[in-house]
């Protein structure tokens, strides 16, 4: 039988798990609760300076806790790990996880004094553009799509879906599919482009609206989005921004981290666009510069060389391997591991002037920052996006500049 102990959270981690402390001393690590719960915990996993646990019931519950305002939370559904949070609340506990992880990881010292804030908030409901769902193979709901319950092999197939825009939503309720273990829902919420992406040849759709595109691993197909004035051609097979608000948002942070001043740049200027995807940055805040995009998908590639200017050159190529030459500034939107040594190294070797950096995680920010710091390069400020609301992920833009 497992154990089972009584603790109070602290505060929330990176991941988004509440932080408590064992009796014993160790670190606690508790999904689904708020700072100022105190919880009865069951055990899940021990460690020698840790345990992971479950909630087993709120003793004490937070001012910050609310009643999860989806049913399916309560069936098990892993879309979102934080419908428990206020939503105003979530915005202020983004940059709360930031600054630990500029101090646990990054090492920095005076954190307090950094520029550190959350941005403008975005709605925490009806956003999500795209979804990746998985297709019940049994039962009542055989073919349709749904999300993987937390922790377990089993779908949880919504009537409705409170993140999911709702063309997203329409789709997820009305299209049924055979063969298929998988599906993408993505559409063009400014544009009234529907695509889903089936992950298998055989894979077919059943029943769903008739002008809707159906993409799969022989038939790539793209769709189109607008953002910051811009329209971009999308491949089944390519990443975007999962909401266009949160794309402008991401736009307008990235573009005052490169160009404080608000003067655009001399026509022989560089911009670096690393980790360019299919151009969004590149398209947007180059101001006139050239652009050189380094992009190692080539289906977003490909998506780019449409969606940027004619004199972009572009690499498609993993950008630790790209020959840096110098440029004026850089813009760098990695995945969720970040740069890591070897392509910060790369980064600084171009020589921008300034940096902006775009991370999806607060652990591998707080690394890449003070990689970037002991290169030479301030850290200016940092900026927490509620790109994904109702769950931990953060999105965080921040402006390097070289001393």
């Amino acid at each position: 039988m497992s154990e089972v102990f009584e603790t109070n959270i602290a505060s929330l981690g990176t991941g988004g798990a509440g932080i408590g402390a064992h009796p014993d001393g160790r670190v606690a690590f508790v999904e689904g609760t708020a700072p100022g719960d105190r919880v009865s915990v069951r055990v899940d996993r021990a460690k020698k300076r840790f345990v992971n646990g479950t909630v087993v019931e709120v003793l004490s519950a937070s001012p910050q806790r609310v009643h999860a305002p989806c049913p399916h939370v309560a069936e098990g559904c892993g879309g979102c790990d934080w419908q428990h949070l206020r939503t105003d609340a979530q915005s202020d506990l983004r940059v709360g996880i930031v600054r630990d992880a500029l101090e646990r990881i990054g090492r920095f010292e005076a954190v307090d004094a950094i520029d550190l804030a959350a941005a403008p908030p975005l709605e925490p409901f009806g956003y999500r553009t795209t979804v990746r769902a998985v297709v019940e193979q049994r039962g009542a709901n055989r073919g349709r799509a749904g999300f993987r319950a937390r922790r377990q092999h089993k779908a949880v197939v919504p009537e409705t879906c409170l993140t999911a825009h709702p063309a997203v939503a329409e789709l997820m309720a009305s299209c049924r599919f055979e063969g298929a273990k998988e599906v993408t829902f993505r559409v063009g919420s400014r544009t009234g482009e529907r695509m889903v992406v089936l992950d298998s040849p055989k894979a077919r759709m059943s029943d769903g609206p008739r002008d809707l595109l159906v993409a799969g691993l022989d038939a790539p197909l793209f769709l189109h989005e607008e953002v910051a004035g811009h329209r971009f051609r999308i491949s089944s097979g390519s990443f975007f921004q999962c909401r266009p608000d949160g794309a402008d948002l991401l736009v307008e942070l990235v573009d005052r981290a490169l160009h404080p001043e608000g003067l655009d740049p001399s026509p022989d200027e560089i911009l670096l666009d690393a980790y360019g995807g299919v151009g969004l940055f590149g398209a947007t805040v180059a101001r006139g510069a050239r652009v050189i995009g380094v992009e190692s998908s080539r289906s977003s590639s490909e998506d780019a060389r449409v969606n940027l200017p004619d004199t972009a050159e572009l690499h498609c190529q993993r950008f630790e391997q790209w020959q840096p030459e110098p440029v004026a500034r850089a813009v760098a939107d990695p995945a969720r591991a970040g740069l890591g040594a070897e392509a910060a190294a790369v980064l600084v070797a171009a020589e921008p002037s300034s940096i902006a950096l775009v991370s999806c995680d607060p652990g591998s920010f707080g690394r890449d920052a003070r990689l970037l710091v002991d290169a030479g390069y301030s850290l200016d400020w940092v900026r927490t996006v509620d790109l994904f609301g109702s769950t931990s992920h953060i999105e965080v833009v921040s402006r390097f500049a070289r001393r």
